[in-house]
C-alpha cells in the first residue's frame, strides 16, 4: 500500500513536471519571433519591383532572387549541405553537443578552424531572426529560436529554407543564386563537384568564392567532398574524379540584378519617398508592384532604339489618362551609357504642343472650334512669330500648326488665361506672358507634357503620373495602395468635361488631316499634336487613344539640330 502510494506520488510528481516543463517551452515560445514568417522572409533593405502582372523587373539590395520550391531540392545539393556544415542535422534537436566536441577535436587536430559547432538550424534562425554580432545573448536567443524551430517545422522544411537564404558569397543568397552566378545553372543541374563546392561557401562566402579566390575554392571543394565520403554519400571513385575535376565556372549576372527597365525603375526609385514615411524606406524588405506593361516597355525601347540613329536620343512615356499609371517609360538609348532619364530629367522646348494650352483656354473663353483668327505676322517688341496671312479657324490652325494664328489667338484669350490653363493642366513653374511662350520658348519635361494631354484624354480630369499600384512591406502588410490614397492633390478637375471633348475633336483633326497625319491608326481614332522647336532641335508628337496617352520626344543632348521633323516623331 504505501509502495502504491509512493508510484502515485512520483508519477504525479512526473506528470507536474512534464506539465511545467510544457508550460515553460510555451511560454519561452510566446516570447521569440513568430517561425511561420519563414515563407514570407525578405532580407532587410531589399526592395522587389514587380511589373503590373507580377514579372519581376528588379530586386535591389542583398536579395534572394530566386528560391527552389519546397519538395524540389536537389537531393544531391541536401547531402553536400549536410556534409559541410551539419552531419548530424537528423539527429539533433536544433543544437548538437556531439558536433560541438568533434568540430573542436578536428579543429585542435588541424590547428585551424575547419569545421563549425553551428547546426544547419542555428544558422538559419540567425540568418532570418537575429543579428551577427557575437554576444552572449545573441547567442542564447539562437540556441532558443533553434528549440522553437525544430519544434514547430520539419526537418526538411528547415533544410530548404536554410539552402533557400543562405549566403554563398559574390551576391548570391541560396543555393539558386548561387548555382546561377557561378555556373549558369539551376540546383538541379549541378554536378556533385559543383554542388560541393557551393556546401563549402558559408563559413567565408567572400573567402571561398571560386570568382575571388580560386586556390582557396578548391582546397575548401575537397574538404567539402572528404565530409561527404565520411558520410556515406559518395563512394571512393566518385570522390577521386570530383576532387581532380577543375573548377569549369561559367559566371553569370545575379538574375534580376540589372533592371529590365531602368529608366522606369530610376523613376520609381525617385518617387518613392512621395509615398512612403522615412521609417518604411529605412526598414526596406518592401515589395512594389507597379503600373508598368513590360510588353508594351520592350516595344517602346525598340521604338526608341529603331528611330533615333547615331547621338540623336528619345524619350518615351504612356499613361493611362483615367489612373495616372505609367505603362511604359523610356529615357534614352541605353542606360548602362547614360542614366540621364530624358522622359522625367530632360527640359527641352515643347514646340507646338504647347499649343494645347491656348486653344484649350480660348475654348474654355467662349470660343469655338469654327471661329476665326488671324494668321499675320504677330510682332511684340521687335520679336515676330511668322504668319502666312488672312484668317483661319482655330481647328484649322491646330490641325496645319500656324504659329501666327496660335499666338493670335493667345493675344485675344489674354496670355494669363494660357498660363492660368498650363498650370491646370500640370504645367509646373513660371511661365512668361509673350510670343515666344506660346509656341514652346519655356522648356518642359517629357511627363508633365503628356500628363496635360491625358487629362484632355480624360474629359478634364487631371491625374497625376505614378509608377505604383501597391507597396507591401517586409511581412507582406499593405503600405500603400492607389486606390486607397486619399490624397486629393493627384486628382483634380482642370477644364470641364465639354471643353476636354471639343478640345480633343480638335486634336483628332490634326492626326486625321494634319501636321500628325503619321501617327494615324486604321481602326481607331487618334488624337494629337505634333511639335518642332527652333532649328528642329526637339521633335514631339503627343498623341491618344480612349485607353492611353502617349508622348514621345527626340533630340540631341547638345541641343543640336536635328536636320528632321516632328513627323519623325508622329512617325514612331
Amino acid at each position: 500500500r504505501q509502495l502504491l502510494t509512493a508510484g502515485l506520488i512520483g508519477a504525479g510528481a512526473g506528470v507536474v513536471v512534464a506539465v511545467g516543463q510544457s508550460l515553460l517551452v510555451q511560454g519561452i515560445d510566446s516570447l521569440l519571433p513568430n517561425v511561420r514568417r519563414l515563407n514570407s522572409y525578405n532580407r532587410p533593405g531589399i526592395v522587389t519591383v514587380l511589373s503590373a502582372d507580377g514579372q519581376v523587373i528588379q530586386k535591389l539590395g542583398p536579395a534572394t532572387r530566386e528560391k527552389v520550391m519546397a519538395g524540389q531540392m536537389s537531393l544531391l545539393v541536401q547531402r553536400a549541405f549536410i556534409a559541410a556544415e551539419d552531419r548530424r542535422f537528423y539527429l539533433h534537436d536544433g543544437i548538437d553537443p556531439v558536433g560541438i566536441g568533434r568540430a573542436m577535436l578536428r579543429n585542435l587536430k588541424q590547428g585551424s578552424v575547419e569545421e563549425g559547432a553551428s547546426t544547419i538550424t542555428q544558422q538559419l534562425a540567425r540568418t532570418v531572426f537575429l543579428s551577427q554580432d557575437r554576444t552572449v545573448l545573441r547567442k542564447l536567443n539562437e540556441v532558443l529560436l533553434a528549440g522553437k524551430l525544430e519544434r514547430q517545422l520539419s526537418k526538411q522544411q528547415i533544410l530548404e529554407q536554410y539552402l533557400n537564404v543562405v549566403y554563398l558569397g559574390s551576391s548570391a543568397y541560396g543555393v539558386a543564386d548561387a548555382a546561377w552566378i557561378y555556373f549558369s545553372k539551376t540546383p538541379d543541374q549541378l554536378t556533385l563537384p559543383e554542388a560541393a563546392l557551393i556546401a563549402g561557401l558559408p563559413p567565408a562566402p567572400s573567402v571561398y568564392s571560386p570568382l575571388v579566390n580560386p586556390d582557396l575554392a578548391l582546397e575548401r571543394r575537397a574538404t567539402v567532398l572528404r565530409r561527404m565520403r565520411e558520410a556515406g554519400f559518395i563512394d571512393d571513385l566518385q570522390l577521386q574524379r570530383a576532387t581532380e575535376t577543375p573548377l569549369k565556372l561559367k559566371p553569370a549576372e545575379p538574375k534580376y540584378w540589372t533592371s529590365r527597365a531602368p529608366y522606369f525603375t530610376s523613376w520609381v526609385a525617385q518617387e518613392l519617398p512621395r509615398v512612403l514615411s522615412p521609417e518604411d524606406l529605412e526598414v526596406g524588405g518592401l515589395t512594389i508592384r507597379t503600373s508598368l506593361n513590360m510588353a508594351w516597355q520592350e516595344r517602346a525601347q525598340a521604338t526608341i532604339n529603331g528611330h533615333t540613329p547615331g547621338d540623336l536620343e528619345g524619350a518615351i512615356v504612356s499613361m493611362e489618362p483615367g489612373t495616372g499609371l505609367v505603362r511604359a517609360m523610356v529615357g534614352g538609348h541605353d542606360f548602362s551609357k547614360s542614366q540621364f532619364n530624358r522622359a522625367t530629367q530632360a527640359l527641352r522646348s515643347p514646340g507646338s504642343t504647347f499649343k494645347l494650352f491656348t486653344y484649350t483656354a480660348a475654348l474654355q473663353a467662349g470660343m469655338k472650334p469654327e471661329d476665326s483668327v488671324s494668321n499675320s505676322d504677330q510682332c511684340f517688341a521687335g520679336f515676330c512669330v511668322k504668319g502666312t496671312g488672312g484668317t483661319r479657324t482655330l481647328v484649322e490652325a491646330i490641325t496645319r500648326s500656324l504659329n501666327g494664328a496660335a499666338v493670335a489667338t493667345a493675344r485675344k484669350v489674354g496670355y494669363p488665361r494660357v498660363i492660368a490653363m498650363a498650370h491646370q493642366l500640370g504645367i509646373p513653374g513660371e511661365l512668361g506672358e509673350y510670343p515666344s511662350m506660346v509656341i514652346g520658348a519655356n522648356e518642359q519635361y517629357v511627363i508633365d507634357m503628356t500628363a496635360a494631354y491625358a487629362a484632355i484624354n480624360n474629359r478634364g480630369i487631371y491625374v497625376k503620373p505614378t509608377p505604383f499600384e501597391e507597396i507591401y512591406g517586409p511581412n507582406g502588410e499593405l503600405l500603400w495602395s492607389r486606390r486607397l490614397d486619399s490624397k486629393t492633390s493627384h486628382r483634380h478637375r482642370a477644364v470641364s468635361s465639354d471643353i476636354a471633348d471639343g478640345i480633343l475633336w480638335m486634336l483628332q483633326q490634326a492626326v486625321q488631316s494634319g501636321t500628325g497625319a503619321p501617327a494615324g491608326l486604321a481602326d481607331r481614332p487618334v488624337a494629337g499634336k505634333t511639335g518642332t522647336s527652333e532649328g528642329a532641335r526637339d521633335l514631339w508628337f503627343i498623341g491618344s487613344i480612349p485607353q492611353l496617352t502617349t508622348g514621345i520626344w527626340m533630340g540631341y543632348d547638345d541641343n543640336g539640330k536635328t536636320g528632321s521633323s516632328s513627323a519623325q516623331a508622329a512617325v514612331a
